[in-house]
């Protein structure tokens, strides 16, 4: 891991935020990051106090971020971007629910502002915690089956 020194950090007027599923690097909705101004600052992960889900009838298909008990759930790999105040209000206001932003803990200890999902979104959806995140998980489901 990278020092606070050498590792990328937001501007004064930038705040950052964490993303798990459809706004990830080369996903679908990675644009309206980008549309935004939004630079990537690093790739790094949750603490293992997540459970990951795939929710059921979202298109184009989301994960849910949930938090758990500290240390009774996974590490989940994130990307952390960011935006300028006035962008990252504009980027807030549009996340539709059962998403929501949070506070995240990271594994190095920090705490970032990210997704999360509402709980009673959980309900019929797949715990994909397992493939440590979105990106891993997206991966094997396009691959067929043998």
């Amino acid at each position: 891991m990278s020092s606070d020194a050498t590792r990328p950090q937001p501007a004064k007027d930038e705040v950052a935020i964490a993303v798990v599923g459809a706004h990830l690097s080369g996903m679908p909705l990675n644009g309206e990051l980008t549309s935004l101004g939004g630079r990537l600052l690093e790739t790094t992960s949750t603490a293992p106090d997540y459970r990951l889900y795939a929710l059921a009838g979202s298109n184009p298909p989301k994960p849910g971020l949930l938090r758990v008990a500290q240390r009774q759930g996974h590490a989940v790999e994130i990307e952390i971007w960011a935006l300028r105040m006035e962008a990252f209000g504009r980027f807030v206001a549009a996340v539709p629910p059962p998403l929501s932003i949070g506070t995240l803990r990271l594994a190095d200890g920090r705490a970032v502002k990210g997704f999360l999902v509402e709980a009673e979104a959980i309900t019929g959806a797949r715990d994909i915690s397992s493939f440590g995140g979105w990106r891993a998980y997206m991966a094997q489901a396009k691959t067929p089956a043998l």
